[in-house]
């Protein structure tokens, strides 16, 4: 009886043993679902760290364009500021005229006066007017006398009186004239420093173009989003291309056809030139020739002053102005019958989006905005989206 009831106990107390406490095999296939979860962890975070470190490593276009707005802005107010200064200017050397002016007034009127109080010195030292009045006996020589006095009294007042209107005249415009000479000091400070912010953004601009220039792996950064901006630049006319024809109510071309021949597409060959230039990038295939690098270019680089006329090569709608990444300021016109020419790297846009131009009307100036290369134009002609040689368009000696 009594081994029973050890036995019982015995089988009580196994039973009392936790089930964590015995041992268990895994399952193989949660070990490899756990093994996998934790590989997708590891490659998240790896594809969160090259996010990252991308983010940190600023596109050189977008830095150029960062400091390149930089620059317009402070340029822009250095413009605004020499415009005050010369205004400013002007305003001095009329207070400066006035001043001349009134200061020979007033010395006129000084000698005046003092030939007027020579005369009354003299009048007092004979003992005044009131003999002069009693001298005589004749009621009108004496009436006479009176009325005599009386207009040099008056003459006298008025004398005065013009000396004073003067004299606050002067005052005032010496007082403005100063006003206007500490505004003038003020400006010429502020377009120093401002002048001093331009230069030091042009000095960053062009450290990066010398890194651009002399190292590879800035130039192949740069040719690889320049010819990203090119395919961006491609699909942006592609759109306006259609927004164009569904105001206009025209359906999509078909593939294969020919381009017109009529209208801008009679001027092959004939177009006049957008600004007085000389080519000095052609359009097509180019390979570096220090990097070996090749690129495709859609347009022409015009070599030419800052500030040279840009103009419209055919009468036609501009359909687009403004600032395009890799290409700075940017001008679009549509010409009818599918064609469209372009114009970057433009210094000041004059030509307003959604208005008509005529040919050789002026629409903007010659610049650098976006270019790497220095002043320039970049011109092209497109048929649809594609791009066509404006050498072959633009007429033969400039």
């Amino acid at each position: 009886m009594k081994r029973l009831m050890l036995g019982v106990m015995l089988l009580a107390m196994l039973a009392a043993v936790p089930a964590a406490a015995q041992p268990k095999r895994e399952d193989p296939l949660q070990a490899e679902q756990r093994k996998l979860q934790q590989t997708q962890k590891q490659l998240r975070e790896e594809k969160e760290r090259v996010a990252a470190a991308r983010a940190r490593e600023t596109s050189l276009l977008a830095e150029l364009e960062e400091i390149e707005r930089r620059l317009a802005v402070k340029q822009h107010e250095v413009t605004r500021l020499e415009t005050r200064i010369k205004r400013a200017l002007a305003e001095v050397q009329l207070f400066r005229g006035e001043i001349s002016k009134l200061e020979r007034q007033r010395a006129g009127q000084v000698n005046a006066l003092a030939g007027r109080l020579r005369a009354m010195y003299r009048v007092h030292a004979q003992g005044g007017a009131l003999p002069v009045i009693l001298s005589g006996d004749d009621p009108v020589t004496r009436a006479a006398a009176v009325r005599h006095l009386a207009s040099l009294a008056v003459l006298d007042a008025r004398l005065i009186q013009e000396y004073r209107s003067t004299s606050e005249r002067l005052a005032d415009r010496k007082g403005r004239e100063e006003a206007q000479q500490r505004e003038l000091a003020s400006l010429h400070d502020e377009a120093k420093r401002e002048q001093a912010d331009v230069d030091r953004e042009g000095a960053k601009r062009r450290t990066i173009l010398v890194k651009v220039r002399d190292e590879r792996t800035y130039h192949e950064r740069i040719v690889g989003e320049l010819t990203e901006a090119a395919r961006r630049l491609e699909a942006f006319i592609r759109e306006l291309q259609a927004k164009q024809r569904k105001l206009a109510k025209v359906p999509p071309p078909k593939g294969g056809i020919e381009a017109p021949t009529v209208g801008f597409g009679s001027l092959k060959g004939r177009l006049p030139w957008p600004t007085e230039g000389r080519i000095v990038t052609g359009f097509g295939a180019q390979v570096h020739p220090r990097f070996g690098t090749r690129t495709f270019r859609n347009g022409v680089d015009i070599e030419a002053a800052v500030g040279r006329e840009v103009a419209a090569v055919h009468a036609g709608h501009v359909i687009y102005t403004g600032w395009f990444k890799g290409y700075g300021n940017l001008i679009i016109v549509d010409h009818g019958n599918e064609y469209y020419t372009l114009y970057a790297h433009i210094a000041e846009i004059e030509a307003k989006e959604g208005e008509d131009v005529r040919q050789g009307q002026r629409i903007g100036t010659v610049g650098e905005t976006g270019s790497l290369a220095g002043p320039r134009l970049y011109f092209e002609v497109r048929y649809q989206s594609r791009p066509l040689d404006p050498g072959q368009w633009l007429r033969q000696g400039g």
